[in-house]
């Protein structure tokens, strides 16, 4: 135990990570020092593989065995009254003080929770582990903390258990357990990176009011620099491992020094950056056509999902009217359980249609066979928002790539395919090595340029593209949606573009659509949707979106608050 500045909550000092592996040794964090004082909320920034997520860890001391930690990180109590040097500390040590001196909210809630136990319960027994309190005991605090984060009915709500909760409600209940014991500094690891921007802006309000209410610090991980500019004191640019920059958030944005940061921030897709050349597309598109048969046609489109025990059935798409022209790219918007992602199925013939007209392609989906519908899919591609999960990780990248023209007989096996994968790797800016590798060896990025390459294996005629960059970081982001946009530009195919992002949306979409429990609310080019929206939902939505300008954020959620007023 050593003695600390009071202003000091964490002590980070030269800060160093070493993990073996085959091919030598890597560092993944390189002299690291930082200083989070109570109430202070510190982001620390960078791309896949700068070493912010290994720091989060180490602070936690999570980090694996097989991994050399040096320098110091001393944290303190909530009462001031010790300090504990988390590196080198005994597992004792570190049990006893994760939960009440610090604790964690990780990025994908629904692998944090334990399926098979209600939410109330999980609360309560981090509670016991650290207190002598009984289980009735436990599970009144736990029913306290559920609704000291905005969970409704938290009494009913606490014997629920994961599956029954959204993703902005999975990550309200990740708080609360990170909330239920007072810690003194929560490390925050991606929080907001799935959610759709209305659920973000309520999960930063509550971070915010965590600060306001507990006095709790904050280190925020992320790749989000408008979460950044809404929610943080100060900034923490990390590169390689190394700290490239420390400012605070305004001075940081006003004028960064490092030219890593100064590209981090280039990359950030803003609301408007696309309507020229959209503008553009759009008279090209017009000269080149008068009239054609468009790609996909809504007409009162209705889909319903059959209830259950009597009940009646869901209707998650109700009497939707669109159409997306040949070439043309459709983005569709809206939060979770709008009903995007259950039209992008329909179209792809994955979900079936209840009533109205889907026409794709020419082929009308209500009512169609799947033999009739076969000969179709050859012309869609699918891009999906998690690699990761899509690609069978037992297959190299190159017979992932393969897989279409295997199944719709292109090629009699990856082998024999392995020429036309060469040349989908190269289109996608990957190297012809890369088809060698098993999808695990790549990062975010490499996989999602894969998946690209997969779903262009076939040249399609449309493309649907479910969240292809909503887990990525911002460079690497940018460098996928130009590649996007150069291969569409090159390629001609129509796309449907699924998104909660409404930045990258603008960047690549010619039209706009706004999709709100079920209904199509709004529709249009991005200067019509973004720059003038009529609908409240779409003013709501555009305002939930956190802008990389901490000045013009404080303005922005100021009016959010104010449209949130008025619709109550």
């Amino acid at each position: 135990m050593n003695e600390e500045p009071e202003d000091c909550v964490l002590d980070i000092t030269d800060l160093r990570v070493t993990f073996a592996t085959d091919g030598g040794d890597v560092r993944a964090v390189d002299g690291l020092s930082v200083r989070v004082a109570p109430g202070e909320i510190v982001a620390i920034v960078g791309e896949s593989g700068s070493g912010k997520s290994v720091t989060a860890k180490a602070i936690l001391g999570l980090v694996p065995e097989t991994a050399t930690t040096s320098g110091s990180i001393r944290l303190r109590s909530r009462d001031r009254s010790r300090t504990t040097e988390i590196v080198n500390a005994s597992r004792s040590t570190l049990r006893a003080l994760r939960g009440e001196d610090v604790a964690m909210v990780f990025q994908e809630p629904s692998t944090a929770l334990n399926p098979v136990f209600t939410v109330g319960w999980q609360i309560a027994e981090g509670i016991r582990a650290h207190d002598r309190v009984g289980r009735r005991e436990a599970m009144r605090r736990a029913i306290q903390i559920l609704g000291r984060v905005g969970i409704p009915d938290p009494e009913t709500r606490a014997r629920h258990y994961p599956h029954q909760f959204s993703g902005g409600q999975k990550q309200r209940v990740i708080i609360a357990m990170a909330l239920v014991l007072n810690p003194g500094l929560i490390v925050a690891d991606e929080p907001t990176t799935a959610l759709d921007v209305t659920v973000q802006a309520e999960i930063l309000e509550l971070l915010r009011g965590c600060r306001d209410e507990f006095q709790t610090a904050i280190v925020l991980i992320t790749h989000n620099m408008g979460v950044v500019a809404d929610l943080a004191d100060r900034v923490v640019v990390m590169f390689d491992g190394k700290v490239v920059e420390q400012a605070s958030t305004v001075e940081l944005f006003r004028a960064p020094e490092a030219e890593y940061t100064k590209r981090l921030l280039a990359s950030v897709p803003r609301i408007g950056q696309g309507r020229d050349v959209a503008a553009a597309r759009a008279v090209s598109r017009a000269a080149e056509t008068v009239t054609v048969v468009p790609a996909v046609q809504a007409q009162d489109l209705v889909i319903e999902y059959p209830g259950r025990f009597g009940r009646a059935p869901f209707r998650a798409v109700d009497t939707v009217s669109f159409q997306i022209a040949p070439g043309e790219i459709l983005g569709l918007v809206g939060e979770s359980g709008s009903g995007k992602t259950t039209i992008g199925r329909a179209i792809a013939g994955l979900s079936p249609v209840s009533q109205g007209s889907l026409k794709v392609l020419g082929h009308e989906m209500r009512g169609i066979r799947e033999r009739e519908f076969r000969p179709a899919r050859v012309e869609i591609g699918f891009v999906f928002q998690d690699p990761a999960t899509s690609f069978n990780p037992l297959l190299t990248i190159a017979e992932c790539v393969a897989e279409p023209l295997i199944v719709h007989s292109r090629a009699g096996d990856a082998r024999a395919a392995r020429p036309a994968v060469n040349e989908l790797l190269e289109a996608v800016q990957l190297p012809r090595s890369f088809g060698d590798r098993y999808p695990h060896e790549l990062s975010g990025g490499q996989r999602q340029r894969a998946s690209l390459a997969r779903a262009l294996a076939l040249n399609p005629s449309l493309l649907i593209a479910d969240e292809p960059t909503s887990a990525l970081d911002v460079s690497v982001q940018s460098k996928v949606l130009e590649l996007f946009t150069e291969l569409q530009r090159e390629l001609k195919f129509a796309a449907l573009i699924i998104s909660h992002d409404l930045a990258v949306v603008d960047l690549i979409a010619d039209r706009i659509a706004v999709l709100y429990r079920g209904r199509l609310v709004e529709e249009g080019t991005g200067a019509e949707v973004l720059a003038s929206p009529r609908d409240p939902y779409t003013q709501r939505l555009l305002a939930s979106l956190p802008v990389p300008d901490p000045v013009q954020q404080r303005i922005r959620r100021e009016a959010l608050r104010g449209l949130l007023d008025g619709a109550r």
